[in-house]
């Protein structure tokens, strides 16, 4: 059984110090190079992140996860004025966690949702030459192009699609029926495990727990998003993306293609795979399939010998 460890990355912003909760599978400086796994949400936590931890057995390396800032184990702040919440806060906090571990000259990096926009952004904007590889699983490239993706599947479903637009022309997106709606939807595009999976669950719950991460960046639900990631796109950032890339999609994803195709297009080295098997989630609906890919293209130098 691997070894595990957790503990807490000081953070400083400004003339205060935050703590980032990490974990790591596995040993720093034992086997290959360190994979660091990055939440979505916002406001997600890292539990439905830990299906990974068999990539540490499966490729004989660490695997770190941590909750962002605001998430999980790490410093909350619910009272943080709004334009504290901010893409390069979690660049900084994610500079600041390999640093803390020794790690930022040599890492590879996966991120899902939000988290591999992170993640992407990370990369580019950065230009750090620790990431040998990126892996961006079901993440947007640009939100007004999530918009549209969206909307498709208002149109889709309109059973429930004219229900939610109702509420949020409205502005109630307290309503039960409009959180019904927006339930039925997840059901369908986000996760079609029924029940959900138990560490799924737990990050859902950290979001109603505390939302202020997801109310800031997101707003009201992903169906709607009015917070201050909503103009924000990546595709003039991609060009900038030098190392080797593994996009994960699935036609079924609350992600629709229009949301992917601009990955492809836009990174020099990018490998794309399609599961055909999953919604939002391939880690839980299609992890036999899901984690080959992952396998394949991490351990893609060790094949090739």
């Amino acid at each position: 059984m691997a070894a595990e460890k957790t503990g807490y990355a000081p953070f400083r912003v400004g003339t205060e110090t935050y703590q980032t909760w990490y974990k790591i599978v596995g040993e720093l400086g034992v086997g290959g190079r360190p994979l660091v796994c990055l939440h979505g949400g916002g406001g997600m936590s890292h539990h439905y992140m830990l299906p990974h931890t068999i990539l540490s057995s499966r490729l004989g390396v660490p695997v770190v996860f941590y909750d962002q800032l605001g998430n999980g184990e790490s410093t909350h702040l619910p009272d943080a004025p709004k334009d504290f919440w901010k893409p390069d806060l979690w660049v900084d906090e994610l500079n600041n966690l390999l640093a803390h571990l020794g790690i930022a000259d040599n890492f590879d990096l996966l991120g899902n949702s939000w988290g591999g926009m992170l993640a992407a952004y990370f990369t580019a904007t950065q230009a750090p030459s620790g990431p040998k590889n990126l892996i961006v699983s079901n993440s947007p490239v640009s939100i007004p192009l999530m918009k549209i993706s969206t909307e498709t599947i208002l149109d889709l479903n309109p059973d429930v699609g004219a229900i939610a637009r109702k509420h949020a022309e409205a502005g109630t997106f307290s309503s039960p029926e409009y959180q019904a709606a927006t339930k039925a939807l997840h059901a369908r595009y986000f996760c079609r495990i029924d029940p959900i999976p138990q560490d799924l669950l737990t990050s859902i719950l950290a979001v109603e727990k505390d939302p202020t991460v997801f109310s800031n960046m997101c707003g009201p639900s992903i169906y709607h998003i009015t917070g201050f990631v909503k103009d924000w796109s990546l595709i003039p950032e991609l060009h900038k993306i030098t190392c080797p890339m593994l996009l994960i999609s699935s036609p079924h994803d609350v992600m629709q293609p229009i949301t992917i195709i601009p990955w492809f297009q836009g990174v020099t080295k990018v490998k794309w795979v399609e599961l055909q098997n999953s919604t939002h989630m391939p880690m839980f609906e299609e992890p036999e399939r899901y984690f080959d890919v992952l396998v394949e293209f991490l351990a893609r130098d060790k094949i090739n010998v």
